[in-house]
Parts: C-alpha cells; structure tokens; sequence
C-alpha cells in the first residue's frame, strides 16, 4: 500500500481546517474574528464547495471579503438558536427585530445613523404588519440593540462611529454604522421566497430534496450531539445502519470526528470539542447542575437489561422521568452542593428556573425529551419524503423503545454521562485487570 506523501496530508489538514471552520462558522468574513483561516478557505473554494453539497446538500459561496456555507434545518425543536451576550436566548421578538433589520439592510445606504436605521425598521414592521414593542421602552430598546449586536457580531453592521449599545443606554444617544449590503443579503439560508409562513419555512428548510435518508441522516450526526434510532425513519436506519463504518470514515477525513456507535443511536464525537456550542461537563451552575441532574436520574431510572432486537433483547432508548423526581432530585442537588459550588444565588432561591434552564440544556444535548410522535412515526415529514425501507429490507424495530404520553423521557445517551466501571479478572493471557466502561442506558 502506497503510503501518503508530505503534501497530500498537508493538504488534507488544510481543507479539513478549512471545512471545520465553516461547519462551526458558516459566516466567514476576511476581516472577521477568524481572518486568520479565510486564505485557506479561499484557496480549497472548489473542493469545499463540492465536499459539502456532496456530503451535506450544503451550498458554499465564496466571495473575495466572506464565506457564506448555507445550511439546512432539522425541523421543528432542532434548531441552534441564537442569544444574547448574557446566555438569554433569543425571544420570537428578538428574532422579528433581526428579520425587519436584515429587510431594511440590503437596500440601506453604505453608512446611516442609527436613529434612521431604526425608524426604518420600525416603518417595515408597520408594513408587514407586525407589532413590534415600543422602541421608546427599555424592554423594546434592549430586544431591538439584541438583534442589532447580532449583526455586528456577523459583520453586515460596523460601528464606524459610537455602538448600537447606546440605542439603550441614553435618551436620544446616536451612532453613525456602516452597512455591509452583500453580507445582509446571504444571512438568510431558507427558502423565504417558495414558504407560505414561519411553519412552512421551517419544513421546507428541513427537506433533504434529491440526498433524501443519505442526507437528511448525515446532517443530523453532524449538527446535533447524537441520533437516537427513534428519531430516523425506516428508511433513514437502513441507510444508516448499513453504511455507518464508512460513513465513519469519511466523517473522520472531512472533519475529524469520530464515530460512537451504539445500540440506541449514533454519535459524532469531536476530539478537539470546537465543534459544538454546547459543552457537558461545562462550568457554571446550569451545567453543574445539569450534570448531576442527569448521573443521579441514570442512577435510578437505569433499565436492568436492556438489549438489542437483533439478539433477542428490548431496544430501550428512553424510560419515563416520573413526575416531581426532578424537582425533588434538583432540590437535593441544591442542598448538597449549592452553596459550597457557589451556585447562582438567584438559582438557589428560585428553583423553577434552574429547573427550566437545566431541562433545556438537558433537551438540547439530546439527553432528555418530552414524551411525544418522533420522527420514527411519521412527524414533521416533508411531503412525498421516502420514509419506507426498501422492500425486503429488514429494520431495527424501535416501537416501544421510549414511552409515550405526557412527561419526561431520559434518553440512553445520558448514560454517557454517568458511567459503571466493571473491573474483571485478568485473563490467562492479560496481566492484571481488565476495566470496562459500560454505558448504554
């Protein structure tokens, strides 16, 4: 076997850089926090280009000052949303703020003063319709100076002179932005043009067109933390399931990630953890909690014998959280280690919300779900999507792998998270012991 030369793993480690910087950061600009990695962007343009519609149905543009990798949703309840500086998520509001400021944007003149951009803003919210809270009123100042930051952060906004900032900080404060038309025209991904509303444009978003299982599947392990089984449909766990060791390797080639594979599901693990902007374990008293959160529920809710349907075994992916245990487990975890881990006071004395914001991290690893139709039953299908293995093909039956109903659900990857170390004898052949980690659910 004729082994790689200098430059041909050169090379693959240039285009791999290159691909993980747009696959965390679609929006690249050259004069952009990551101006440094744009050359090379540049300079693997076509293999890029070609990799991700490929591999992803990702459409790369490539201009002279940005690079823009125009993603594909999930559907409904997997997006990556957008927060503010304080870890606030966006509000449909702030969401409606940034869409009427990229509306006004593209026709903008190169530098505006900020009061006039937002009398803009505020004359196409009254043409579309929409109510937007007074701009006047310090809520509506710091949702609208959000969604504004949003933009600078991206570039299509540049404080040439003052910040958008002082849209809430002072009565009658003026800034003098710069405008960056091209990049306001590429931030939108979605079809806005063939959707009827919101809803319509988050479906059609999510449909893989002519890629179908293949694409669908590969853009599920590379944008969220793991794939349940349940979450595919017959003829996306087909796919998957017969194509999952080469799919690993190609993953590892083009992005450096590696392929977990379990019973229950399928994840990409990233070595050097930059391609995520989640992390568990992750400091602060949310994440710390939420950890705990998730070892002591495994701890209790853990299936005796969970197995796999190929062998004769019950599939679990997921078993019923019962009512009020995380409440009564999130107030023992207070208790225990609230104030010796210098917990967020306003956590401590307001439980409901370390409650919330727990669960939604929780949700957003994919580590607990609320009971309802997945995927595997039919919901949230673009139209005419094949969902049917081909006949003769046989599936992994998931039925029955989570509970329905109401309430919550403690998905299997959270095993992941609190780990049984099983030491066994050494073998006649071994020296000394032999310590396995055990963790599907």
């Amino acid at each position: 076997m004729t082994l790689p030369s200098a430059h041909d793993v050169a090379l693959a480690a240039e285009r791999r850089t290159a691909a993980r910087l747009l696959l965390a950061h679609p929006l690249v600009a050259s004069d952009g926090p990551h101006a440094d990695l744009f050359p090379l962007v540049r300079r693997h343009a076509d293999w890029l280009g070609k990799r991700f519609q490929q591999v992803l149905g990702y459409r790369l543009l490539v201009d002279s000052s940005y690079a823009r990798l125009f993603k594909a949703g999930l559907g409904t309840g997997s997006g990556h949303r957008l927060e503010r500086s304080t870890g606030t998520p966006f509000t449909p509001h702030t969401y409606a703020c940034l869409a009427l400021a990229l509306s006004v944007l593209v026709t903008a003149p190169e530098q505006q003063l900020l009061s006039h951009l937002v009398a803009d803003i505020r004359a196409a919210a009254a043409d579309a319709g929409i109510e937007l809270e007074e701009t006047g009123r310090a809520a509506g100042k710091r949702t609208l100076v959000a969604a504004l930051r949003q933009l600078v952060d991206w570039g299509v906004l540049i404080e040439t002179e003052g910040q958008v900032a002082v849209l809430a900080q002072e009565a009658g404060g003026e800034a003098l932005i710069t405008i960056d038309r091209e990049l306001a025209r590429v931030v939108v991904a979605g079809p806005l043009s063939q959707a009827r509303d919101g809803a319509d444009l988050v479906r059609r978003a999510a449909d893989p067109g002519f890629g179908g299982p293949r694409t669908y599947v590969r853009r599920m392990l590379v944008e969220t933390p793991v794939v349940h089984l349940d979450e595919l449909t017959d003829a996306e766990r087909d796919w998957l399931r017969t194509r999952q060791r080469r799919e690993a390797q190609a993953f590892s080639e083009l992005l450096g990630l590696e392929m977990e594979i379990r019973a229950e599901g399928v994840a990409l693990v990233d070595p050097e953890e930059e391609l995520t902007d989640l992390h568990l374990p992750g400091t602060g008293t949310v994440a710390q909690a939420a950890l705990l959160l998730a070892e002591r529920l495994v701890e209790r809710l853990r299936p005796q014998e969970p197995g796999h349907p190929a062998t004769g075994g019950t599939l679990i992916i997921g078993v019923a959280v019962p009512d009020g245990l995380v409440d009564e487990v999130l107030a023992e975890l207070s208790t225990e280690y609230g104030q010796r881990s210098n917990w967020q006071r306003g956590y401590l004395e307001d439980l409901p919300s370390l409650r919330a914001a727990v669960l939604d991290l929780l949700v957003r690893m994919r580590l607990m779900a609320r009971a309802g139709r997945l995927r595997a039953e039919g919901e949230g299908l673009p139209e005419r999507y094949v969902e049917e293995a081909s006949e003769g093909r046989t599936v992994t039956d998931v039925r029955g792998a989570r509970p329905g109903g109401d309430g919550w659900v403690l998905l299997a990857a959270a095993a992941r998270y609190a780990t049984h170390v099983t030491v066994r004898p050494a073998t006649a052949v071994g020296k000394g012991t032999d310590v396995q980690e055990e963790l599907p659910l």
